[in-house]
């Protein structure tokens, strides 16, 4: 296949993007990639060193639309960090195969960095800062990871909460009963309500 004359990182990300949406973040090679840009796998390596430079330039294509910009002051703190997490699960939601790699470029991401220096100078405004804004942050980020691969990978409604909800009651009796409730719990519900008790805690903890 003939080397195309120039590619930006842009498009590099979608074509990596593309295949982990078609087949799943397994699937993401550099010669897949590759294939999808239509070169040889060789003519890919002038562009990216290797796998883990792709996994980047993916997470930089899905939350660089992310707006960053901090919401209104005049907002409670609360909700201006409720605001900061749903954009983020907005970016994601056409893409949740991509979330695992979110964590992998934390550091390195500029999307994510510039999103985290925001949510930070909201905390810090709530009074929360030192090692307590460092456990917020990670229950942050914690939540909205989770709760984007649960709603799009293995949700409440899914096979596997049927099954749980006909296990021996003898056996598993709470188990059993959350699994039959949790049939009833739809996707916006469970992720605000989940928020809900996130921020509730953190707000209790401002001294």
């Amino acid at each position: 296949m003939p080397r195309p004359r120039s590619l930006s990182t842009d498009q590099l990300g979608a074509a990596a993007l593309a295949v982990i949406d078609r087949d799943g973040l397994a699937a993401l090679t550099m010669r897949t990639v590759a294939a999808e840009l239509r070169m040889s796998t060789m003519a890919l390596y002038r562009y990216v060193a290797d796998r883990e430079e792709l996994t980047g330039l993916v997470v930089e294509q899905v939350l660089g639309a992310v707006d960053t910009t901090a919401p209104s002051a005049e907002l409670p703190w609360t909700e201006q960090v409720r605001t900061m997490v749903e954009r983020i699960r907005v970016a994601v939601a056409a893409h949740p195969a991509v979330v695992p790699l979110t964590p992998l470029h934390r550091h390195r991401s500029m999307s994510i960095l510039r999103w985290t220096e925001t949510v930070l100078g909201i905390l810090t405004e709530a009074g929360i800062d030192g090692p307590h804004r460092v456990v917020a942050l990670r229950a942050l980020l914690s939540y909205v990871n989770g709760a984007v691969q649960l709603e799009h990978l293995g949700p409440l409604s899914g096979a596997g909460t049927v099954a749980m909800s006909e296990l021996p009651r003898a056996d598993f009796p709470l188990l059993a009963e959350t699994a039959r409730h949790a049939r009833q719990v739809g996707p916006e519900e469970e992720f605000t309500a989940g928020l809900d008790i996130l921020l509730h805690g953190l707000t209790r903890s401002i001294r």
